[in-house]
């Protein structure tokens, strides 16, 4: 649940946990008691792209990140657009590569950003420049990546699995 989500957003009645009888039972939600609003809290849709370039692959540090930390090219889907569409144009608006073919890696959930990962390998091409949004990028050959234990490290896992490559995995510190 995202905590800043604490009144309907048509009534404006704080919103509480209210358990009510759903399809599958039971289910305890915010919900507005004057209204009947129920906030559902469905997972967010994100794209992210393995990225190859040159028959290297691209990962990006995020201005916004902490760290020295690059990962894969990854935004939100506009409406109107498919995911397709929307890894494409995120490439595009972060790298300034063009996207030349797309193949699905699979689906993955981030539970703990609220999140359904939908992964693809693209081949791009083009001369690099990276959006105010990205502060550094990075090129690899395959057998030279680490992948994080989360979200968008399994889908570049099981991209590296079928090519053949055994993924390695970074550890990340114990949080206190």
């Amino acid at each position: 649940m995202n905590p800043a989500f604490k009144f309907c957003p048509t009534c404006a009645t704080p919103l509480a946990f209210i358990t009510q009888m759903e399809d599958g039972g039971e289910k305890a939600r915010l919900r507005c008691s004057a209204c009947n609003y129920t906030h559902w809290n469905n997972p967010t849709p994100v794209l992210a792209a393995v990225v190859e370039v040159e028959g290297k692959i691209l990962l990006a540090q995020n201005a916004a990140w902490p760290g020295k930390m690059f990962a894969l090219i990854t935004g939100f889907m506009e409406a109107g657009e498919t995911p397709q569409e929307g890894i494409a144009r995120e490439i595009k608006e972060e790298t300034n590569l063009e996207t030349t073919a797309l193949d699905l890696i699979g689906v993955y959930d981030f539970k703990r950003m609220n999140q359904v990962i939908i992964a693809y390998h693209a081949v791009c091409h083009g001369e690099v420049k990276l959006s105010p949004e990205l502060v550094d990028y990075r090129l690899y050959e395959f057998d030279q990546l680490k992948c994080w234990p989360a979200g968008t490290g399994y889908a570049l896992a099981d991209w590296l699995r079928s090519k053949g490559h055994e993924p390695q995995f970074i550890e990340f510190p114990k949080r206190s």
